[in-house]
């Protein structure tokens, strides 16, 4: 009789389970941004989680956790319940670049999450104001190596995307350049607009404006190819500088452990919306660049996640960019 009833009971058990995994999601999910809101990562995730929950019923919150070049927010998720309700909105700096930025990160970007979907990517755009003489890249990039330590880049602080792209280049280039640490993009352009300043590796969302309204010059791009928004400017690839490639990306991770089944589901409605023409065409006049569906899913971006950690891990190393 006993046993009976501990069948009985693990079928319920086990009916009652399956009708709350068949339920999924019966509640709101968290996606934490570790970063102030109103920044372009934040702006980036409202606007794909307004998409992906509209005309239904579910709920998407985000939640603002910044602190540590995002890494206070990265180290959250990893700790949190893997439920299916928790995620992060991932990005180059804490999800690649932080393991060696930081001696103490309390979190491993490749172990501790489960990998979900590949946002659209921010390919970065060198800008210079107008004390550059230069007229393009590849006299810029002879200046450079003929002086040495007389052209210099800001960046919007030690450790940022736009240092970490500058210190690409100046390897590749085989130049001495000078970084000029900011806090925060908006001072950096202030500086290179009054002619204090040379150059800056910038977001293209960020950095498009600005060209736009004149006020800087595009030289190059970072992309794989030229971007749509800007195609009479050339890559870096393109430029004399085989291989480059670089970007601000942006992913979607869950704390490992998370059931497969909240993994497809964000992966099916993240893949609903950039599907969406009006939606991406948006997206694309902002800036940013469609990663193709062969690098979105889980397994690519796990993997895109694995590769980048070595790259910054080498760049880092190579210019002796002090840990925090």
């Amino acid at each position: 009789m006993k046993a009976m009833m501990r069948t009985i009971a693990g079928v319920l058990f086990a009916a009652a389970a399956a009708s709350a995994s068949a339920q999924y999601p019966d509640r709101p999910i968290t996606w934490v941004v570790p970063f102030a809101p109103g920044g372009a990562t934040d702006t980036l995730a409202r606007q794909f989680a307004e998409r992906m929950t509209r005309g239904t019923k579910q709920s998407i919150v985000i939640e603002n956790v910044p602190g540590a070049g995002g890494t206070i927010g990265a180290a959250k998720v990893a700790q949190s319940k893997p439920d299916g309700y928790t995620f992060l909105v991932g990005h180059v700096g804490y999800m690649a670049a932080a393991p060696s930025l930081y001696k103490h990160l309390a979190y491993d970007p490749v172990r501790d999450f489960e990998a979900a979907i590949r946002f659209p990517d921010t390919p970065m755009v060198l800008v210079c104001g107008k004390r550059v003489q230069q007229q393009d890249i590849g006299s810029l990039i002879r200046y450079a190596r003929a002086n040495p330590g007389k052209l210099n880049f800001a960046n919007a602080g030690v450790g940022s995307a736009g240092h970490l792209v500058a210190a690409l280049f100046s390897s590749k280039v085989k130049a001495d350049i000078v970084h000029v640490p900011y806090k925060g993009n908006a001072p950096a352009y202030t500086d290179i607009m009054g002619g204090r300043i040379d150059c800056m590796f910038d977001q293209s969302n960020t950095a498009l404006p600005q060209v736009r309204g004149g006020k800087v010059r595009a030289f190059a791009v970072t992309s794989r190819e030229r971007i749509p928004q800007l195609p009479e400017v050339p890559t870096l690839a393109e430029s004399g500088l085989p291989g480059f490639e670089a970007a601000t990306w942006y992913g979607i991770y869950a704390p490992r452990g998370t059931p497969k089944q909240a993994i497809h589901w964000m992966v099916a409605r993240l893949h609903d919306a950039m599907h969406d023409q009006a939606f991406t065409a948006r997206m694309v006049e902002q800036g940013y660049v469609l990663v193709p569906a062969s690098e979105q899913g889980p397994a690519a971006l796990a993997a895109h996640t694995r590769r980048e950690v070595g790259i910054w891990r080498k760049v880092i190393k190579d210019a002796r960019i002090q840990p925090n």
